[in-house]
Protein backbone atom coordinates (compact mmCIF):
# COMPACT_ATOMS: atom_id res chain seq x y z
CA UNK A 1 0.00 0.00 0.00
CA UNK A 2 1.78 3.30 -1.05
CA UNK A 3 2.21 5.90 1.48
CA UNK A 4 1.26 8.72 -0.49
CA UNK A 5 -2.25 9.70 -0.57
CA UNK A 6 -4.50 11.85 -3.42
CA UNK A 7 -6.53 14.40 -3.05
CA UNK A 8 -10.31 13.79 -3.28
CA UNK A 9 -14.01 15.24 -2.50
CA UNK A 10 -14.80 15.32 1.85
CA UNK A 11 -16.13 11.68 3.26
CA UNK A 12 -19.17 12.46 5.42
CA UNK A 13 -18.08 11.72 9.18
CA UNK A 14 -20.68 8.40 9.23
CA UNK A 15 -18.56 6.57 5.96
CA UNK A 16 -21.96 7.10 4.51
CA UNK A 17 -22.05 6.11 0.94
CA UNK A 18 -24.15 6.95 -1.84
CA UNK A 19 -27.06 4.68 -2.56
CA UNK A 20 -25.66 3.91 -6.05
CA UNK A 21 -22.73 2.39 -4.54
CA UNK A 22 -24.62 0.66 -1.80
CA UNK A 23 -26.86 -1.37 -4.89
CA UNK A 24 -23.97 -2.66 -6.79
CA UNK A 25 -22.22 -4.36 -3.70
CA UNK A 26 -21.19 -7.81 -4.27
CA UNK A 27 -22.31 -8.56 -7.73
CA UNK A 28 -18.47 -8.87 -8.52
CA UNK A 29 -16.81 -10.46 -5.32
CA UNK A 30 -17.09 -8.57 -1.90
CA UNK A 31 -13.33 -8.65 -0.06
CA UNK A 32 -11.69 -7.10 3.15
CA UNK A 33 -8.63 -5.78 3.31
CA UNK A 34 -6.75 -5.68 6.81
CA UNK A 35 -3.75 -3.30 7.11
CA UNK A 36 -1.34 -3.83 9.67
CA UNK A 37 1.31 -0.47 9.41
CA UNK A 38 3.76 -2.36 11.85
CA UNK A 39 8.03 -2.99 10.88
CA UNK A 40 10.66 -4.44 13.04
CA UNK A 41 12.72 -1.98 10.03
CA UNK A 42 12.03 0.00 7.24
CA UNK A 43 13.44 -1.46 4.35
CA UNK A 44 15.42 0.71 2.19
CA UNK A 45 13.27 0.30 -0.98
CA UNK A 46 10.10 0.10 0.58
CA UNK A 47 7.33 3.18 0.14
CA UNK A 48 4.13 1.32 1.81
CA UNK A 49 2.69 3.59 5.03
CA UNK A 50 4.23 1.45 7.41
CA UNK A 51 5.90 2.71 10.38
CA UNK A 52 8.71 1.14 13.43
CA UNK A 53 8.44 1.38 16.62
CA UNK A 54 10.53 4.30 17.18
CA UNK A 55 8.56 6.35 13.87
CA UNK A 56 5.07 6.02 15.50
CA UNK A 57 5.36 8.76 18.63
CA UNK A 58 2.77 9.31 21.08
CA UNK A 59 -0.96 7.62 21.00
CA UNK A 60 -0.33 4.35 19.45
CA UNK A 61 0.84 1.01 20.02
CA UNK A 62 0.73 -1.93 18.14
CA UNK A 63 -0.98 -4.21 21.27
CA UNK A 64 -4.15 -1.51 21.09
CA UNK A 65 -4.37 -2.16 17.17
CA UNK A 66 -6.54 -5.08 16.55
CA UNK A 67 -9.12 -3.09 18.66
CA UNK A 68 -8.66 -0.07 17.08
CA UNK A 69 -8.84 -1.95 13.30
CA UNK A 70 -12.18 -3.89 15.07
CA UNK A 71 -13.84 -0.85 14.82
CA UNK A 72 -13.47 -0.17 11.66
CA UNK A 73 -14.69 -3.31 10.53
CA UNK A 74 -18.03 -2.47 12.30
CA UNK A 75 -18.19 0.77 10.96
CA UNK A 76 -18.07 -0.94 7.72
CA UNK A 77 -21.13 -3.08 8.89
CA UNK A 78 -23.35 0.45 9.42
CA UNK A 79 -22.30 2.08 6.54
CA UNK A 80 -23.37 -1.32 4.22
CA UNK A 81 -26.20 -1.24 6.20
CA UNK A 82 -28.76 -4.02 4.85
CA UNK A 83 -26.25 -5.58 2.34
CA UNK A 84 -26.21 -9.20 3.25
CA UNK A 85 -23.16 -10.50 1.24
CA UNK A 86 -20.50 -12.84 2.94
CA UNK A 87 -16.99 -11.89 2.33
CA UNK A 88 -15.26 -13.88 -0.40
CA UNK A 89 -11.54 -12.99 0.57
CA UNK A 90 -9.57 -11.85 3.34
CA UNK A 91 -5.77 -10.62 3.19
CA UNK A 92 -3.79 -9.16 6.05
CA UNK A 93 -0.70 -6.78 4.55
CA UNK A 94 1.72 -4.61 5.76
CA UNK A 95 3.45 -3.66 7.26
CA UNK A 96 4.50 -7.47 8.67
CA UNK A 97 1.12 -8.68 9.92
CA UNK A 98 2.86 -11.64 11.90
CA UNK A 99 4.67 -8.73 14.20
CA UNK A 100 0.63 -8.79 16.01
CA UNK A 101 -0.07 -12.20 17.96
CA UNK A 102 -2.31 -14.42 15.99
CA UNK A 103 -4.80 -13.70 18.65
CA UNK A 104 -5.03 -10.31 17.19
CA UNK A 105 -5.22 -11.41 13.78
CA UNK A 106 -7.77 -13.72 14.84
CA UNK A 107 -9.72 -11.06 16.63
CA UNK A 108 -9.65 -9.39 13.00
CA UNK A 109 -10.83 -11.96 11.06
CA UNK A 110 -13.34 -12.64 13.71
CA UNK A 111 -14.99 -9.07 13.23
CA UNK A 112 -15.15 -9.73 9.71
CA UNK A 113 -16.91 -13.16 10.02
CA UNK A 114 -19.22 -11.68 12.93
CA UNK A 115 -20.30 -8.56 10.99
CA UNK A 116 -20.51 -9.78 7.49
CA UNK A 117 -19.80 -14.05 7.35
CA UNK A 118 -17.21 -15.81 5.34
CA UNK A 119 -18.34 -17.30 2.53
CA UNK A 120 -17.81 -21.24 2.70
CA UNK A 121 -14.72 -21.10 0.50
CA UNK A 122 -13.26 -18.08 1.53
CA UNK A 123 -9.66 -17.37 1.08
CA UNK A 124 -7.58 -15.79 4.13
CA UNK A 125 -4.23 -14.80 3.66
CA UNK A 126 -1.45 -13.20 5.81
CA UNK A 127 1.65 -11.93 4.16
CA UNK A 128 4.59 -12.85 6.96
CA UNK A 129 8.46 -12.08 6.88
CA UNK A 130 10.07 -15.85 7.51
CA UNK A 131 11.66 -13.93 10.95
CA UNK A 132 8.16 -13.13 12.10
CA UNK A 133 6.41 -16.51 12.58
CA UNK A 134 7.43 -19.80 14.53
CA UNK A 135 5.42 -23.16 14.35
CA UNK A 136 3.70 -22.61 16.91
CA UNK A 137 2.12 -18.89 15.74
CA UNK A 138 1.32 -20.57 12.47
CA UNK A 139 -0.44 -23.60 13.85
CA UNK A 140 -2.42 -20.59 15.92
CA UNK A 141 -3.30 -18.68 12.59
CA UNK A 142 -4.26 -21.95 11.14
CA UNK A 143 -6.73 -22.53 13.66
CA UNK A 144 -8.13 -18.88 13.75
CA UNK A 145 -9.28 -19.87 9.92
CA UNK A 146 -6.40 -18.47 8.16
CA UNK A 147 -5.89 -20.70 4.86
CA UNK A 148 -3.08 -18.85 2.80
CA UNK A 149 0.23 -17.74 4.02
CA UNK A 150 2.23 -15.32 1.75
CA UNK A 151 5.98 -14.95 2.74
CA UNK A 152 8.40 -12.40 1.46
CA UNK A 153 11.54 -14.04 0.52
CA UNK A 154 12.40 -11.50 -1.78
CA UNK A 155 16.51 -12.48 -3.04
CA UNK A 156 17.89 -16.08 -1.82
CA UNK A 157 21.48 -14.10 -1.80
CA UNK A 158 22.94 -12.26 1.19
CA UNK A 159 24.10 -9.12 -0.73
CA UNK A 160 20.94 -8.35 -2.76
CA UNK A 161 19.20 -8.37 0.80
CA UNK A 162 21.77 -6.67 2.19
CA UNK A 163 21.17 -4.02 -0.53
CA UNK A 164 17.50 -4.36 -0.10
CA UNK A 165 17.56 -3.68 3.77
CA UNK A 166 16.26 -7.04 4.66
CA UNK A 167 17.20 -8.97 8.06
CA UNK A 168 16.27 -12.43 7.77
CA UNK A 169 18.84 -15.07 6.82
CA UNK A 170 17.62 -16.68 3.35
CA UNK A 171 18.36 -19.84 5.16
CA UNK A 172 15.33 -19.85 7.35
CA UNK A 173 12.59 -19.41 4.06
CA UNK A 174 12.62 -23.49 3.84
CA UNK A 175 12.10 -24.09 7.22
CA UNK A 176 9.27 -21.55 7.36
CA UNK A 177 7.67 -22.98 4.46
CA UNK A 178 8.08 -26.38 5.95
CA UNK A 179 6.49 -24.89 9.27
CA UNK A 180 3.34 -23.95 7.54
CA UNK A 181 2.67 -26.95 5.37
CA UNK A 182 2.88 -28.83 8.82
CA UNK A 183 0.78 -26.49 10.32
CA UNK A 184 -2.04 -26.80 7.44
CA UNK A 185 -2.37 -23.98 5.13
CA UNK A 186 -3.75 -25.05 2.38
CA UNK A 187 -1.58 -22.62 0.38
CA UNK A 188 1.96 -20.90 0.91
CA UNK A 189 2.74 -18.03 -1.73
CA UNK A 190 6.55 -16.89 -2.21
CA UNK A 191 7.69 -13.28 -2.87
CA UNK A 192 10.69 -12.34 -5.29
CA UNK A 193 12.18 -8.59 -6.12
CA UNK A 194 14.48 -9.20 -9.06
CA UNK A 195 16.43 -6.07 -10.54
CA UNK A 196 18.34 -4.96 -7.07
CA UNK A 197 21.39 -2.68 -7.88
CA UNK A 198 24.16 -5.58 -8.02
CA UNK A 199 22.03 -8.66 -8.47
CA UNK A 200 23.64 -10.64 -11.42
CA UNK A 201 21.66 -12.99 -13.47
CA UNK A 202 22.90 -15.98 -12.24
CA UNK A 203 22.53 -14.25 -8.39
CA UNK A 204 18.36 -14.11 -9.67
CA UNK A 205 18.29 -17.53 -11.35
CA UNK A 206 19.72 -18.68 -7.64
CA UNK A 207 16.88 -17.06 -5.74
CA UNK A 208 14.30 -18.34 -8.03
CA UNK A 209 15.88 -22.02 -8.28
CA UNK A 210 15.50 -21.59 -4.22
CA UNK A 211 12.12 -20.57 -4.02
CA UNK A 212 11.18 -23.51 -6.50
CA UNK A 213 12.98 -25.87 -4.34
CA UNK A 214 10.43 -25.27 -1.65
CA UNK A 215 7.66 -25.84 -3.59
CA UNK A 216 5.28 -22.90 -3.30
CA UNK A 217 1.64 -23.09 -4.60
CA UNK A 218 2.44 -19.32 -5.70
CA UNK A 219 5.01 -17.40 -6.83
CA UNK A 220 5.10 -13.19 -7.10
CA UNK A 221 8.33 -11.74 -8.40
CA UNK A 222 8.10 -7.98 -8.68
CA UNK A 223 10.91 -5.88 -10.91
CA UNK A 224 12.58 -3.46 -8.43
CA UNK A 225 11.08 -0.19 -8.53
CA UNK A 226 12.77 2.92 -6.95
CA UNK A 227 10.17 5.24 -5.46
CA UNK A 228 11.14 8.45 -4.67
CA UNK A 229 11.55 9.28 -0.33
CA UNK A 230 12.99 6.12 0.48
CA UNK A 231 16.34 5.26 1.36
CA UNK A 232 17.78 3.58 -1.73
CA UNK A 233 16.43 6.56 -4.24
CA UNK A 234 19.02 8.26 -1.86
CA UNK A 235 21.40 5.89 -2.46
CA UNK A 236 20.98 6.03 -6.33
CA UNK A 237 20.45 10.15 -6.73
CA UNK A 238 24.29 10.27 -5.07
CA UNK A 239 25.83 8.06 -7.37
CA UNK A 240 26.38 5.40 -4.75
CA UNK A 241 24.17 2.24 -6.57
CA UNK A 242 23.42 2.11 -10.30
CA UNK A 243 19.65 2.51 -10.63
CA UNK A 244 17.66 -0.38 -12.31
CA UNK A 245 18.26 -1.65 -15.85
CA UNK A 246 14.95 -1.75 -18.19
CA UNK A 247 17.22 -4.44 -20.60
CA UNK A 248 18.38 -6.27 -17.37
CA UNK A 249 14.98 -6.17 -15.65
CA UNK A 250 13.55 -7.84 -18.99
CA UNK A 251 15.92 -10.48 -18.78
CA UNK A 252 15.33 -11.47 -15.55
CA UNK A 253 11.55 -11.32 -16.16
CA UNK A 254 12.05 -13.75 -19.21
CA UNK A 255 14.35 -16.05 -16.51
CA UNK A 256 11.35 -16.58 -14.38
CA UNK A 257 8.89 -17.16 -16.96
CA UNK A 258 10.66 -19.66 -18.48
CA UNK A 259 11.93 -21.57 -15.17
CA UNK A 260 8.23 -21.32 -12.81
CA UNK A 261 6.75 -22.28 -16.42
CA UNK A 262 8.61 -25.77 -16.68
CA UNK A 263 8.23 -26.21 -12.74
CA UNK A 264 4.42 -26.36 -13.63
CA UNK A 265 3.44 -22.67 -12.38
CA UNK A 266 1.34 -20.40 -14.91
CA UNK A 267 1.01 -16.60 -15.13
CA UNK A 268 -2.28 -15.69 -14.16
CA UNK A 269 -1.27 -12.01 -13.90
CA UNK A 270 1.38 -10.08 -15.29
CA UNK A 271 3.94 -10.43 -12.12
CA UNK A 272 2.39 -13.50 -10.50
CA UNK A 273 2.03 -17.80 -10.78
CA UNK A 274 0.69 -20.02 -9.59
CA UNK A 275 -0.22 -23.91 -9.70
CA UNK A 276 -3.73 -24.95 -11.09
CA UNK A 277 -6.20 -23.37 -8.43
CA UNK A 278 -3.98 -21.46 -6.33
CA UNK A 279 -4.01 -17.84 -7.58
CA UNK A 280 -4.41 -15.50 -4.86
CA UNK A 281 -8.55 -14.72 -5.18
CA UNK A 282 -8.24 -11.78 -3.26
CA UNK A 283 -5.82 -9.94 -5.88
CA UNK A 284 -7.81 -10.95 -8.54
CA UNK A 285 -10.79 -9.12 -6.80
CA UNK A 286 -8.73 -6.04 -7.31
CA UNK A 287 -8.10 -6.42 -10.62
CA UNK A 288 -11.21 -7.30 -11.81
CA UNK A 289 -12.74 -4.33 -10.05
CA UNK A 290 -14.92 -5.89 -7.56
CA UNK A 291 -15.65 -4.43 -3.75
CA UNK A 292 -13.71 -4.34 -1.21
CA UNK A 293 -13.25 -2.63 2.30
CA UNK A 294 -9.66 -1.79 2.87
CA UNK A 295 -9.51 -1.88 6.99
CA UNK A 296 -6.13 0.67 8.34
CA UNK A 297 -4.02 3.61 7.90
CA UNK A 298 -3.67 4.42 4.82
CA UNK A 299 -5.70 1.77 3.68
CA UNK A 300 -8.05 2.08 0.19
CA UNK A 301 -11.52 0.70 -0.25
CA UNK A 302 -13.88 0.69 -3.29
CA UNK A 303 -17.66 0.02 -3.43
CA UNK A 304 -19.80 0.08 -6.37
CA UNK A 305 -17.95 2.74 -8.03
CA UNK A 306 -16.56 4.86 -5.27
CA UNK A 307 -13.14 4.91 -3.80
CA UNK A 308 -11.93 6.31 -0.58
CA UNK A 309 -8.77 6.22 1.71
CA UNK A 310 -8.01 6.78 5.27
CA UNK A 311 -5.92 8.90 6.57
CA UNK A 312 -2.40 7.66 6.70
CA UNK A 313 -0.52 8.37 10.29
CA UNK A 314 -2.02 5.52 12.87
CA UNK A 315 -2.46 8.22 15.43
CA UNK A 316 -4.74 10.13 13.16
CA UNK A 317 -6.79 6.88 12.04
CA UNK A 318 -7.25 6.14 16.19
CA UNK A 319 -8.19 9.48 16.69
CA UNK A 320 -10.74 9.11 14.82
CA UNK A 321 -12.54 6.12 15.32
CA UNK A 322 -12.44 6.62 18.81
CA UNK A 323 -14.12 9.65 18.34
CA UNK A 324 -17.42 7.45 16.63
CA UNK A 325 -16.29 8.89 13.30
CA UNK A 326 -15.38 7.77 9.74
CA UNK A 327 -11.81 7.38 9.59
CA UNK A 328 -11.57 8.31 5.52
CA UNK A 329 -9.34 11.17 4.38
CA UNK A 330 -11.51 11.45 1.07
CA UNK A 331 -12.90 9.90 -1.66
CA UNK A 332 -13.68 10.37 -5.11
CA UNK A 333 -16.58 9.09 -7.28
CA UNK A 334 -15.73 7.34 -10.53
CA UNK A 335 -17.72 8.36 -13.33
CA UNK A 336 -18.40 5.60 -16.02
CA UNK A 337 -15.25 6.26 -18.44
CA UNK A 338 -13.14 6.59 -15.09
CA UNK A 339 -14.22 2.73 -14.51
CA UNK A 340 -13.84 1.65 -18.21
CA UNK A 341 -9.91 3.45 -18.41
CA UNK A 342 -9.39 1.27 -14.90
CA UNK A 343 -10.91 -1.78 -16.32
CA UNK A 344 -8.33 -1.66 -19.65
CA UNK A 345 -5.53 -0.83 -16.76
CA UNK A 346 -6.35 -3.62 -14.59
CA UNK A 347 -7.82 -6.24 -16.99
CA UNK A 348 -5.31 -6.08 -19.92
CA UNK A 349 -2.75 -7.88 -17.13
CA UNK A 350 -4.30 -10.68 -16.93
CA UNK A 351 -4.15 -13.98 -18.77
CA UNK A 352 -8.26 -14.33 -18.73
CA UNK A 353 -7.29 -11.07 -20.82
CA UNK A 354 -9.64 -7.65 -21.76
CA UNK A 355 -12.83 -7.70 -23.34
CA UNK A 356 -12.55 -6.39 -26.27
CA UNK A 357 -16.07 -4.37 -25.75
CA UNK A 358 -14.66 -2.01 -22.95
CA UNK A 359 -12.06 -0.25 -25.62
CA UNK A 360 -13.10 2.87 -27.23
CA UNK A 361 -12.89 3.46 -31.17
CA UNK A 362 -9.14 4.47 -30.33
CA UNK A 363 -8.56 1.58 -28.37
CA UNK A 364 -9.72 -0.70 -31.42
CA UNK A 365 -7.83 1.24 -34.51
CA UNK A 366 -4.80 0.25 -31.84
CA UNK A 367 -5.82 -3.48 -31.83
CA UNK A 368 -4.01 -4.60 -35.53
CA UNK A 369 -1.16 -2.62 -34.68
CA UNK A 370 -0.19 -4.91 -31.07
CA UNK A 371 -0.98 -8.00 -33.20
CA UNK A 372 1.08 -7.44 -36.06
CA UNK A 373 3.65 -6.08 -33.02
CA UNK A 374 3.39 -9.46 -31.40
CA UNK A 375 2.28 -7.73 -28.17
CA UNK A 376 -0.93 -9.34 -27.95
CA UNK A 377 -3.36 -12.25 -29.06
CA UNK A 378 -7.35 -11.86 -29.86
CA UNK A 379 -10.09 -13.69 -30.84
CA UNK A 380 -13.79 -11.30 -31.33
CA UNK A 381 -14.40 -10.73 -27.55
CA UNK A 382 -11.06 -10.58 -25.70
CA UNK A 383 -7.47 -9.44 -25.83
CA UNK A 384 -4.58 -11.47 -23.75
CA UNK A 385 -1.11 -10.21 -23.68
CA UNK A 386 2.04 -12.32 -25.14
CA UNK A 387 4.96 -12.54 -23.24
CA UNK A 388 6.66 -9.73 -25.29
CA UNK A 389 3.09 -7.79 -24.40
CA UNK A 390 3.65 -8.57 -20.63
CA UNK A 391 7.26 -6.90 -20.87
CA UNK A 392 6.02 -3.54 -22.49
CA UNK A 393 2.36 -3.80 -20.59
CA UNK A 394 2.45 -0.54 -19.63
CA UNK A 395 3.11 0.44 -23.27
CA UNK A 396 0.25 -1.55 -24.70
CA UNK A 397 -2.05 0.09 -22.00
CA UNK A 398 -1.26 3.39 -23.08
CA UNK A 399 -2.13 2.38 -27.12
CA UNK A 400 -5.49 0.95 -26.11
CA UNK A 401 -6.27 4.09 -24.08
CA UNK A 402 -5.55 6.68 -26.87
Amino acid sequence: MPSALPDGEPVPDDGALPASALAAVGKRGFGFYLHVPFCAVRCGYCDFNTYTADELGPGVARIDYAATAVEEVRLARRVLGEVDRPVDTVFVGGGTPTLLAPDDLGRLLDAVREEFGLADDVEVTTEANPDSVTPASLHRLRELGFTRVSFGMQSQVTHVLRVLDRTHDPRRVPEVVVWAREAGFEQVSLDLIYGTPGESLADWEASVRAALDCEPDHLSAYALIVEDGTALARRVRRGEIPAPDDDDLADKYVLVDDLLGAAGLSWYEVSNWARPGAACRHNVLYWQGADWWGVGPGAHSHIGGVRWWNRKHPAAYTERLRAGLSPAQAREVLADDDRRVERVLLEVRLRSGLDLAVLDDAGRAAVPDLLDRGLIEADADRLVLTRDGRLLADAVVRDLLG
